[in-house]
């Protein structure tokens, strides 16, 4: 039976975190090749479990690198079908204490790396092919120390919005997905959830592997009519008065 996303690429930012590692699976077992860009170390992860796929040393604040990341998918495999900008950072600190170079490092491994690889996507896919973008319900109701992050990934969502627009006549979509919480390190590390002052119910926490799902379906040819779209991924937690 041939797979939905053989003869695929997919380039996925974060790839060694616990969601850019899920989504790397979740597209293997449908026969996806992958790109995965990541600053991090792959050490003890078991590439040989995904099939074909490369890594890339990335920084994805940095549009030269960027550029050579999806560069990357196109000489090795011929084709960049799919985007999954999953690479994020939270810098917690009271609004008065960001510093410009906060800002600057904060909005531009969320934002402006997100802007970086739709540019360079839009410059190398073609029709049918897909940009899933990893945002957060922190772009919607967000929590204190946390506004560098917020104000980012809300830009995120009007970005995918502009970029469904301008992608339609070329034949690709764009989307993002809001996760909650989610049981990755970068969960357990928030110094709010470790002081208290943020609690979170235990079946609130979801797995890495719910949010792969979703984003596997969005960039999937049955989502093939839905684009601009924001899809929550948090057991319910926004809809919570």
């Amino acid at each position: 039976m041939v797979k939905s996303f053989t003869g695929r690429t997919v380039l996925i930012t974060g790839g060694a975190g616990g969601i850019g590692w899920a989504t790397a699976k979740a597209f293997a077992e449908e026969g996806a090749s992958l790109v995965l860009a990541d600053l991090g170390s792959f050490a003890g992860r078991r590439l040989d479990e995904l099939g074909d796929v490369v890594t890339v040393s990335c920084d994805v604040s940095k549009e030269k690198e960027v550029e050579a990341a999806c560069q990357l998918a196109v000489d090795r495999f011929g084709s960049l079908d799919i985007i999954v900008n999953v690479a994020g950072l939270m810098i917690f600190r009271p609004l008065e204490e960001l510093s410009e170079q906060d800002w600057l490092q904060v909005t531009g491994v969320n934002l402006l790396s997100v802007a970086y690889f739709v540019k360079h996507g839009f410059l190398r896919m073609k029709p049918g092919a897909s940009i899933v973008n990893v945002s957060s319900v922190h772009a919607v109701q967000t929590t204190p120390m946390v506004a560098s992050y917020a104000a980012a990934k809300a830009g995120m969502l009007a970005l995918t919005r502009a970029a469904a627009v301008e992608g339609k006549p070329k034949g690709i979509r764009c989307n993002a997905v809001l996760p909650g919480a989610i049981d990755t390190p970068m969960l357990w590390s928030n110094p709010n959830i470790k002081s208290g002052a943020e609690t979170i119910d235990p079946s609130d926490v979801g797995k890495p592997e719910e949010l792969a799902a979703a984003i596997r379906f969005l960039a999937s040819p049955e989502a093939s009519f839905i684009t601009g779209a924001s899809l929550a991924v948090d057991g319910g937690r926004l809809a919570q008065l």
